[in-house]
């Protein structure tokens, strides 16, 4: 697969949760987080089974549990980084606005590069400072410009950006290890779905926000969780762990960050809302952001080998 191609997939992946943004947030009128988190990816998981099973069959290699024992811990740091943000990013929805939210995640674009170049110690192509950036602020700007004061649930949205950060790292470099990107998409899935189930039955006791739906109330948010469960959650985060695998970490990060683009554009069509004008600058700087990252490729080709 070519490196452009992987771009694209990675563009579709930011399409298809700009549009399951809006049945993320709408599924919380019926449903608690937690519960919300572990039916969607149950079904996401079990969605993507089949293609993680022809996959393993196409390497001639293992069943589906022997390759999971076989990269257990990878899987486990993958599925856990991801329900951390995940989880990080829903009950921190509680407490924010959506503008707040949707600027505050994206500070892993930023985050990404940071972590690489901290912990890994892998420098950067020069392009991907200003392309992050200039996907930052258009995002910024994309919000309005006016994120307020702080509060608790903003706090909760950056530890889920630092969580969606360390997940684009661990998800280029264990699918690079294992050569298994839909095997290890299902595992996060489940993974996931698992560990927000553990805590949606230690929440219900207590009334941590998690209480036991009634018929109606989970009929009510049964479009949300297909649609986020089978399109926004198997497809989308597959698609990311595919592409991940043909380009890097810092790029894929930028490219991802479009779901905010998106989901503009799609509350724009289906419900009919608008962008100030400031808004408009923002959706042209994330454009030339993606554009930066699509000619990094060429850049780094010119470079005298070291």
């Amino acid at each position: 697969m070519s490196r452009t191609t992987a771009n694209l997939l990675l563009l579709l992946a930011g399409a298809i949760w700009g549009m399951g943004f809006v049945a993320q947030q709408t599924a919380m009128d019926d449903i608690g987080p937690m519960l919300f988190i572990a039916l969607r990816f149950l079904l996401a998981g079990f969605a993507v089974l089949p293609f993680a099973m022809g996959e393993l069959k196409r390497a001639n290699g293992p069943t589906y549990l022997e390759a999971v024992k076989a990269h257990r811990r990878g899987f486990f740091l993958v599925g856990l980084a991801f329900f951390l943000g995940m989880a990080f990013q829903q009950v921190g929805l509680i407490g924010t606005s959506v503008t707040n939210a949707g600027f505050l995640t994206a500070l892993y674009v930023i985050m990404v590069p940071l972590l690489m170049i901290t912990l890994f110690r892998v420098r950067q192509p020069i392009i991907i400072w200003p392309a992050s950036l200039l996907s930052l602020v258009g995002i910024y700007l994309l919000s309005g410009g006016d994120l307020g004061s702080l509060n608790s649930g903003d706090m909760l949205i950056i530890l889920c950006a630092l969580f969606w950060a360390g997940h684009v790292i661990l998800t280029g470099r264990v699918g690079q290890q294992t050569m298994l990107p839909v095997t290890m998409a299902t595992t996060q899935f489940f993974i996931t779905s698992a560990l927000a189930f553990a805590c949606y039955s230690l929440f219900v006791p207590f009334g941590f926000g998690e209480t036991i739906p009634t018929q109606e109330q989970f009929v009510g948010a049964l479009p949300e969780i297909l649609y986020a469960g089978t399109i926004a959650g198997g497809l989308g985060f597959t698609l990311q762990a595919v592409g991940q695998r043909y380009t890097s970490e810092s790029a894929a990060a930028v490219l991802i960050s479009t779901e905010s683009l998106f989901a503009a554009m799609f509350g724009a069509v289906f419900l009919g809302e608008r962008l100030a004008t400031i808004g408009y600058f923002g959706c042209g700087l994330i454009f030339i952001a993606i554009l930066l990252v699509e000619l990094m490729p060429r850049q780094e080709q010119k470079q005298p080998a070291e």
